[in-house]
């Protein structure tokens, strides 16, 4: 389902580089990578999303081919159709929540219009529970619901997998372990290819999920009966 074998070098602010060189074949319908802060996780994510293009390799997801550079494919975020829910949810502060998922289905200059209902919006609304909420804006949601917007404008898209930036660090612990829950239940009711990062083994341990280490811009696979530890 995810097959990666891609290089980039970036610079640091210090003039020192940094180079990305993942190697990824995984089968798994969910699949975590794990690593220190600064080790490269973000990076690898926003490669595999088109927000950062590498300087060669490839990058398939469910048999379509993302990026080939050989072959100079390098499809734009939105022809990836993959759903991407960042660390802080980057959500627009000046949309209430179904303007926000609705940003996931209308592309263009301009917002969604506050008066405007579409039916796939309405059908997420419910789906996670953010009725009552609609027309809050993000400064009024607690984390859980910002998780679930940040969802919700994610998966409207129909995506051929999810990907997952750090998605339960802002979360307090009895909140984590319910947004885990919840995200496991979508994941296998939409059968979709999941990728999940984080730091934290807590996080890991709640999917059985394939899981990968990231130390300094590469990736080590690690063993079944040794993936939590």
């Amino acid at each position: 389902m995810l097959d990666f074998n891609f290089q980039k070098t970036l610079q640091r602010n210090d003039g020192s580089h940094f180079t990305l060189d993942i190697r990824l074949c995984c089968q798994s319908q969910r699949t975590v990578i794990m690593g220190a802060s600064g080790s490269g996780k973000s990076l690898m994510l926003k490669a595999v999303a088109g927000l950062l293009t590498p300087e060669q390799g490839h990058i398939n997801v469910n048999g379509v081919t993302l990026f080939q550079a050989q072959q100079h494919i390098n499809l734009s975020p939105q022809q990836r159709k993959l759903a991407f829910v960042f660390q802080d949810y980057a959500l627009f502060p000046h949309l209430n929540v179904r303007q926000n998922i609705a940003c996931g289905i209308c592309h263009g200059l301009f917002n969604p219009k506050k008066r405007s209902r579409y039916t796939e919006v309405e059908h997420w609304l419910t789906a996670m529970q953010l009725n009552s909420v609609a027309e809050q804006y993000p400064a009024h949601l607690s984390g859980g619901q910002r998780q679930r917007v940040a969802l919700a404008r994610a998966l409207i898209a129909q995506p051929r997998a999810i990907l997952l930036d750090e998605p339960f660090s802002a979360l307090d612990t009895q909140l984590r372990a319910q947004m885990r829950s919840e995200l496991s239940a979508w994941q296998q009711k939409l059968n979709l290819p999941m990728l999940l990062i984080t730091h934290d083994p807590e996080d890991a341990a709640a999917f059985d999920a394939q899981i990968w280490h990231m130390d300094n811009g590469c990736l080590y696979s690690a063993p079944r009966n040794n993936r939590n530890e």
